[in-house]
């Protein structure tokens, strides 16, 4: 099985989470939905090619900044008193509001297009984009360090990798501060009996969107319904003599 393994360096960025509105805080690496937006976009699909995609990385530090904010109610109309701006007849607020943003994000994303015919196409959309690409908000610019085509194997470890250890050819590097969105399914299916595999379970559980279908509501309303994948946000932990997914260069990969 091939994908495309992409290396992207964001100076500061937010991925943020939907349900955060007076202070936006961020997913501490982008989910599912907003790595498959990107693709898709600089692909210039026009609609959804399913694909799988594992996320991994880290960030430096985090710091706040200031935003302007947007309110308005559908069907309120416009009350000088009360709105800074009149969009035909509808009442706007203007603000202003703090957002949490990660500093110095380095990530590792492998795209893994259902029809393999499309590794190409992917790679070269990314290898040379239309435009520059951004990954969070639209100001949040990417620089993509490194694009290629890996080779994905089921492979058994010779040894533990622990704490954020990356298994490459003939040895065991470290990156520091380095964790991944893992499916709470594989870390399932990979638990044993002994004291020593719990550290593999401890980090923060989150339910990402991954892709989503239109439901028509009736009387013209249509709502998004979005497909969910529960992941833990972790390093790695994991132990020799079992198997795993790893690519022809010896990273990990946690494909959702």
């Amino acid at each position: 099985m091939r994908a495309i393994k992409l290396k992207v360096y964001q100076q500061t960025v937010n991925y943020k989470i939907p349900i955060s509105y007076e202070f936006r805080e961020s997913y501490p690496l982008p989910p599912f939905s907003t790595v498959i937006g990107m693709i898709h976009y600089l692909c210039n699909y026009n609609s959804y090619h399913p694909m799988k995609v594992s996320v991994q990385g880290s960030h430096a530090s985090t710091t706040n900044d200031l935003y302007t904010r947007y309110e308005f109610n559908n069907g309120t109309k416009y009350n000088a008193s009360r709105h800074q701006l009149n969009a035909e007849g509808m009442g706007i607020g203007r603000g202003i509001g703090n957002v949490q943003l990660l500093v110095d994000v380095n990530l590792v994303l492998h795209i893994v297009p259902e029809n393999q015919d499309e590794v190409e196409f992917i790679y070269k959309s990314l290898k040379t984009p239309r435009e520059f690409p951004n990954l969070g908000r639209r100001e949040d610019l990417a620089v993509f360090e490194n694009v290629e085509i890996v080779e994905l194997l089921e492979k058994k470890l010779e040894k533990d990798v622990n704490s954020g250890e990356f298994a490459t050819p003939g040895k065991i590097s470290v990156r520091k501060n380095w964790a991944a969105y893992i499916p709470i399914g594989e870390i399932e299916e990979d638990s044993h009996e002994d004291t020593h595999q719990t550290s593999l379970q401890t980090g923060t559980r989150y339910r990402l969107n991954k892709v989503y279908t239109l439901n028509d509501l009736g009387r013209g309303k249509v709502v998004r319904k979005w497909e969910k994948h529960e992941v833990l946000y972790t390093n790695f932990t994991f132990f020799k003599h079992e198997r795993y997914l790893i690519d022809s260069e010896g990273d990990f990969v946690f494909i959702v």
